[in-house]
């Protein structure tokens, strides 16, 4: 099963008898899944900081913060957009929910095209993963999180297909607001993140 197939709606018979929770139980074990693989990331992060304190406490100094920065104002605005969206589908507003999916996934090229700018940012600088333990894990964390977004993003882009096709309605759109809860997570993940990466000292 792909990841976009995860997030297909199955149909108004499951939307009758879906519970609160939105989406379907797969999408919420991938979901805790990815959260678990991000929690060893950050686990990893924590123990290379206790054994080589100075190079991070040196290291988010020489990062590019506005770019961080930047990023965290576009996943920010790109969860309220997809928000927007399943509230527009909940009312009946395909052409809404179209839209708002589509300034979602604008805002993941956004992010992408950010993270490029912040990557040549660093390259021109002579900051690599061999640096030094800082930047190693810096990149290790960036990258897979920079994987993730592009998953989401081309997830969303598939559900805006689909809601442009009529696919999703008021009374059936589990693959949609599964879709959403996977880009709430990217979102959720990152801003755990940028302080983290960015911030503290």
């Amino acid at each position: 099963m792909t990841t976009f197939e995860l997030f297909r709606s199955t149909g108004p018979d499951v939307a009758r008898t879906k519970s609160h929770t939105p989406g379907s139980i797969a999408v919420w074990i991938f979901i805790y899944a990815e959260l678990t693989e991000f929690a060893f990331f950050f686990l990893a992060f924590l123990v290379a900081k206790f054994y080589f304190p100075e190079e991070f406490r040196e290291g988010p100094i020489q990062l590019n913060t506005l770019a961080g920065f930047l990023n965290t104002l576009v996943l920010l605005t790109s969860s309220f957009c997809v928000a927007r969206a399943v509230q527009a589908i909940k009312r009946g507003a395909q052409r809404q929910t179209v839209i708002w999916l589509l300034c979602t996934v604008g805002a993941g090229v956004t992010y992408c095209l950010v993270k490029a700018w912040e990557y040549q940012w660093n390259e021109a600088r002579g900051i690599t993963a061999r640096t030094n333990y800082f930047f190693a894990t810096y990149y290790y964390l960036m990258f897979n999180h920079f994987l993730h977004v592009v998953i989401g993003t081309c997830t969303i882009l598939g559900t805006a297909v689909l809601a442009a096709l009529g696919h999703y309605t008021v009374d059936s759109h589990d693959g949609l607001e599964g879709a959403a809860s996977y880009w709430h997570m990217i979102d959720l993940v990152w801003i755990l993140i940028f302080p983290l990466i960015y911030v503290l000292r």
